[in-house]
């Protein structure tokens, strides 16, 4: 019923934002007098705010078709290299170029496309042979395909791993620091020869149990049965994955917006102002950061329910207990793979010391295998994208690479 209820909204709020377009480009047109008054500007922005707001959103694209290798521009294709049900391995393949260490940059499967990470992927590609792991939403996967949980995450990393080849470095952004981890442990265990050389996590919840955030609260005062009787939900008909339970993206949506409203409540007053005043660069400026925010997709229930308990509840993995296909995830067993750990300070999705807590479990690591960053006045979007992300964090990255990629 909870998802029947969503498209019901969504199919209405689709036709709205339609009149609502409609009727702001004809308070812009020049052939309408009304457009000439002074509630002219006023009407016809509010009208392309709430056209925005309401708008569907389906996922979007990466659109990089282009970056810049020693000073000239470089054609990038992207291409598909491994097909999974639930998840594809892309590759930004850069025209001509060869020999760059090869990244595989894993993107949070936490209700957003891989497309989140797409200033990420611009900023190492220049260097660097980029994939990225493309989640799909759940809701498009039928249900013949079978499951997903925590231990097919982990398969597919590695599967994923063995593909690019040995030699490869791996980065994984906020959620998947878990799955990675424990896959690089699998994959040192067993002396895989395509386990990475280098594993950066950030922003992730390694140890949520240092300084907790508001979403960690919410995982720990709320009973396991209490999620799956409140915000799990079935797939409608009207989609290929119809009748699978899962953990839909509107809800995360919600959850994430809720925490912020404020800022997001600012930030689209401000978008008013700026078509007021006809600034359209500064409001389009935020339609294309909340194009991107709202595109949201679902979670398998089965991957949603098995992270919050073992991740967020039960701290499976600092404490040494957590498994995979029945056999414990040693952090021990990582001796070689160079770690690297970033914190945002202003980090209000994962707290300060859940990434770094990482470092500490690798017992069987050398430290020279380990180094931290805890990057100033950075918040947990600013990790990933932006002008700190570009200018302050990246470099790090890079060399840390670098530094261990022969």
């Amino acid at each position: 019923m909870l998802y029947d209820a969503y498209e019901m909204q969504r199919s209405l709020l689709a036709g709205a934002s339609t009149l609502a377009n409609i009727g702001a480009g004809w308070m812009q047109n020049p052939a309408n007098p009304f457009a000439y008054s002074g509630m002219g500007p006023i009407v016809a922005s509010a009208l392309d705010v709430f056209a925005h707001v309401s708008a569907p959103r389906g996922k979007p694209e990466f659109a990089l078709n282009s970056t810049i290798v020693e000073g000239k521009s470089v054609a990038v294709h992207e291409d598909i290299v491994l097909r999974k049900p639930f998840g594809q391995l892309k590759r930004f393949r850069r025209e001509g170029i060869e020999g760059s260490p090869r990244l595989l940059i894993v993107a949070p499967m936490s209700g957003h496309y891989a497309t989140l990470l797409r200033g990420t992927v611009e900023r190492m590609l220049p260097a660097h042979d980029v994939y990225i792991t493309d989640w799909r939403d759940a809701k498009m996967v039928p249900l013949d395909e079978g499951h997903f949980d925590l231990d097919d995450y982990i398969d597919y990393l590695i599967e994923f791993m063995e593909h690019i080849g040995p030699g490869a470095h791996m980065l994984a952004v906020c959620q998947p620091s878990v799955p990675c981890y424990a896959a690089a442990a699998v994959m040192s265990r067993d002396g895989n020869p395509a386990r990475p050389k280098t594993l950066t996590l950030m922003g992730g919840p390694i140890d949520t149990r240092k300084a907790p955030t508001a979403v960690n609260l919410l995982a720990t005062e709320r009973p396991h049965s209490w999620f799956q009787q409140n915000v799990i939900a079935t797939v409608p008909y009207s989609y290929p994955g119809a009748g699978r339970a899962v953990y839909p993206g509107f809800l995360q949506l919600a959850g994430f917006m809720t925490m912020n409203l404020g800022s997001h409540l600012t930030s689209h007053w401000e978008m008013f102002k700026h078509l007021v005043a006809g600034d359209e660069e500064s409001a389009d400026a935020t339609k294309n950061f909340y194009e991107e925010y709202r595109s949201v997709c679902d979670m398998t229930a089965e991957f949603y329910l098995q992270t919050v308990e073992a991740v967020f509840q039960q701290h499976l993995l600092p404490k040494g207990e957590l498994t995979h296909r029945g056999r414990r995830v040693d952090p021990k067993a990582i001796t070689d793979i160079a770690l690297l750990a970033i914190e945002g300070e202003r980090d209000d999705i994962s707290g300060i010391g859940q990434t770094k807590a990482a470092l500490d479990i690798s017992k069987g690591l050398p430290a020279k295998l380990k180094q931290y960053l805890l990057a100033k006045d950075v918040g947990h979007y600013g990790i990933f994208h932006g002008g700190k992300w570009r200018n302050r964090i990246a470099p790090v990255v890079e060399q840390w690479i670098a530094d261990h990629d022969s």
